[in-house]
């Protein structure tokens, strides 16, 4: 199989191209929530000082600065970004994979000891761990 032909199979499998779009789809997100979080929760917050929250820093020697709002705006955007993410993303794929798990739970194969709470086999009448004698299940 020649190498283009690869990698054109590999560039039209579904998950690469559902990677593609949800890539692009969350940074189109990310700088929504950025534009959000920086034009109108900042100034918001911003409104008890004089001047923009974003531009809060503290000086440090010379003409360098911590960029304290700076920082804070982006830590704002990563928690309303991750909010979205886990109430819109994850848990509506969470609760229907729950409802579309169509497989039994397995039948446990051990049980508790009374004695000792190691685990044993359920058909054991001797505990392998303390020796005691357990009753069958």
């Amino acid at each position: 199989m020649s190498v283009a032909k690869e990698f054109r199979e590999f560039v039209l499998r579904g998950n690469v191209v559902d990677l593609a779009v949800g890539v692009v789809i969350g940074a189109a997100f990310a700088t929504v929530v950025k534009a959000f979080t920086e034009d109108i929760i900042t100034p918001i917050i911003g409104i008890a000082g004089k001047q923009a929250f974003s531009t809060y820093k503290i000086p440090l020697r010379g003409t360098n600065a911590l960029l304290v709002g700076d920082l804070l705006n982006q830590i704002i955007t990563f928690l309303i970004t991750a909010f979205v993410i886990f109430f819109f993303v994850v848990k509506p794929v969470n609760w229907l994979m729950a409802r579309r798990k169509t497989e039994t739970p397995a039948d446990a194969t051990t049980r508790d000891c009374p004695y000792c709470l190691s685990s044993i086999p359920i058909a054991a009448t001797r505990c392998a761990f303390c020796t005691s004698e357990v009753a069958k299940a």
